[in-house]
């Protein structure tokens, strides 16, 4: 167990950095899946096996998406002023999803986590603007980037992904490169998780995992400690390979690991 999550921490690191989602779409496959294998599937933790995935990833990606914003920022990479207002909706966001997603059964978290990331997909190779961005100038309203942020954050949290796989095409289809964009999902991701994982901590004492030992509410803390260890290794690892990968190969592999993640959750 513990050489597959210091594995995938590796790799949640290395995919957070360079493409803005790492923590949610890697850890939350590997937790569900290690929870049914070492409690059984008719055990109390299997039951709640999405939750649990959900809110341990909230937790690593806290501790991601800090590391990462103070670095894009140090380095000059994020906008404030594009981000802003976007920033605020993803935080009032990150609470009801993470509210919606105590109220709902693990199965069907699981298949609309699976359908929002064949959508996802089909959405980056079909839709004009994300293989090749699209310079849009139309001006975009305050009111209505709230609302766009709020609906990430709610979607995001619920599924535990950070809502990088929301950001990155919103701002490639503005024009900002696949680096840049990475760059801001990150930080973006900042708030959704502090308030998303601020929600769950708070609501423990309605967990009905508070008999099984290792859990704080539905946060698995063992696995959430070496997946932050292993994931701080891979974002050093990534971190001076970003402005190397061209433009164009950046956003054709983004797609193909949404699909590979895909692929992990259906079988």
């Amino acid at each position: 167990m513990t050489l597959w999550l210091i594995s995938f921490g590796l790799i949640s690191g290395i995919t957070t950095w360079l493409f803005g989602f790492g923590g949610g779409f890697v850890t939350v496959p590997l937790l569900y899946t290690l929870i049914l294998t070492l409690w059984g599937i008719d055990s109390l933790p299997a039951e709640h096996a999405m939750q649990i995935a959900v809110a341990t990833s909230a937790l690593i990606m806290l501790f991601s998406a800090t590391v990462t914003t103070i670095k894009h920022h140090k380095a000059k990479r994020l906008d404030w002023n594009i981000m802003f207002i976007l920033f605020i909706g993803i935080a009032l966001g990150g609470i009801l999803g993470a509210l919606l997603a105590l109220m709902v059964e693990g199965v069907w978290i699981k298949w609309i986590f699976i359908g929002y990331l064949f959508v996802t997909i089909l959405d980056c190779y079909f839709r004009p603007g994300f293989m090749a961005p699209s310079y849009n100038s139309k001006k975009v309203t305050r009111v209505k980037e709230s609302l766009n942020g709020t609906v990430i954050g709610i979607i995001a949290a619920f599924l535990g992904v950070g809502g990088s796989v929301m950001t990155v095409p919103l701002l490639r289809r503005r024009g900002t490169p696949m680096a840049q964009s990475a760059a801001m999902a990150n930080a973006l991701t900042l708030p959704l998780a502090l308030t998303a994982t601020f929600t769950y901590v708070a609501l423990s004492f309605t967990s009905p995992l508070n008999s099984e030992s290792g859990f704080i509410g539905y946060i698995w803390l063992k696995a959430a400690l070496i997946l932050i260890c292993s994931t701080w290794v891979g974002l050093k690892i990534s971190e001076r390979f970003l402005s190397r990968i061209p433009d164009k190969w950046h956003a054709r592999v983004y797609p193909l690991l949404l699909s590979v993640v895909l692929i992990v959750m259906l079988f």
